[in-house]
């Protein structure tokens, strides 16, 4: 089995309500994407000192599967029922997704 991270980078649309987009990302959003066949851990950061360009905030989320464009396509179709669903919330920007597959297993010290 393949192990991925997908990395998203998002903006909350309304700097008045980021504890709102937070609680909401990390409430609802995390576990609706972990409740996805391939995906096993998740882990969010943010960046006090974004350039024009970035995100404030960066997901990281970890997948084992072995049709990791199968889960992304899975993701998006996901996200449309969302949306209708009201569990989306309209505070979300997305600034860009990326695709890795794990080349080289964690390291740290000894």
């Amino acid at each position: 089995m393949d192990k991925w991270i997908l990395v998203v980078e998002s903006n909350c649309l309304d700097p008045s309500k980021e504890r709102e987009f937070n609680q909401w990302y990390d409430r609802i959003h995390l576990p609706d994407i972990l409740a996805m066949a391939g995906a096993v851990r998740a882990s969010r950061y943010e960046n006090p000192n974004p350039g024009e360009q970035g995100g404030r905030y960066i997901a990281l989320y970890e997948l084992e599967t072995e049709d990791a464009v199968g889960f992304v396509q899975s993701l998006a179709e996901n996200m449309g029922k969302w949306i209708e669903q009201e569990r989306l919330s309209p505070l979300l920007q997305a600034v860009s997704a990326s695709l890795y597959r794990m080349i080289t297993p964690p390291v740290g010290k000894e």
